[in-house]
């Protein structure tokens, strides 16, 4: 040991020979898929490499039972839409609750038109918007068992640097247009998505007094009420801003 604290080789030792049957054995050895996880180089050049496709894609995917969820999605992707080179699809999570159970609830059919997405799915999108309507502040159940289903997008970090963002609905003024949201980010950090809120962009739109609206920092949001009011023309159009911020952020990412 020298006094600098480094270890010295003795001079009588022999250097290590590495023998041909280990120096033949594979350095990168397969992990089984049930295990297998994404090295940081592979993050990053997932991240970092340029659309394959000519336009780029922003996924809608909500849940709405009463249909005001649904109003903004559709107004949103005319926001999407009305960017260069970008392009809204609309998609609805899987219902959870049997048949039976929302006709007694009186919720209205959904429309047919708009497919139902499947986990998988979401790595071919270049941004998401989330929708759902609020259930005590966070996230109605119909979407949480949605993203519950991720897992194996969880196991191997395919949305990692996707941006993403979310639109709400409450029944009332203190029902949860920010909390729902808020309590929505653990689902994209775990993820290792980028959320993309939209702050005060709106411009004056954000500060109007003179009637009920709903949308926040956060996102797009609607005042549901009981359940009868639609949405307004402030929050629509607050749900088509949302949609070309996104687009524009997108845009800006991949390239």
């Amino acid at each position: 040991m020298g006094k600098g604290g480094g270890c010295v080789p003795s001079k009588k030792r022999q250097p290590a020979v590495v023998s041909n049957s280990a120096a033949a054995a594979p350095t990168d050895a397969p992990v089984p898929t049930e295990e297998r996880r994404r090295s940081s180089a592979e993050f990053v050049e997932a991240i970092a490499r340029p659309p394959a496709n000519l336009k780029l894609k922003v996924f809608i995917v909500f849940y709405s039972m009463y249909g005001h969820i649904e109003g903004l999605a559709r107004r949103m992707k005319i926001g999407v839409d009305g960017i260069e080179g970008v392009e809204g699809l609309l998609y609805r999570v899987p219902e959870t609750l049997p048949p039976e159970v929302l006709e007694q609830m009186k919720a209205p059919p959904k429309d047919p038109a708009i497919p139902e997405i499947s986990a998988a799915e979401l790595v071919e999108a270049d941004g998401i918007l989330f929708g759902f309507p609020t259930r005590f502040g966070s996230m109605a159940a119909q979407m949480k068992a949605f993203f519950d289903s991720t897992g194996q997008l969880w196991r191997e970090q395919k949305l990692a640097g996707k941006p993403a963002g979310f639109f709400v609905s409450t029944g009332t003024q203190g029902g949860g247009q920010e909390t729902t949201a808020w309590t929505a980010i653990t689902q994209l950090v775990h993820h290792g998505m980028i959320f993309v809120p939209i702050g005060y962009t709106f411009g004056a739109g954000m500060f109007k007094m003179d009637e009920i609206r709903g949308g926040s920092p956060y996102g797009a949001g609607v005042f549901a009420g009981d359940g009868t009011r639609e949405p307004g023309d402030v929050e629509l159009a607050l749900a088509e801003h949302q949609g070309k911020y996104m687009a524009n952020v997108v845009k800006r990412l991949a390239h």
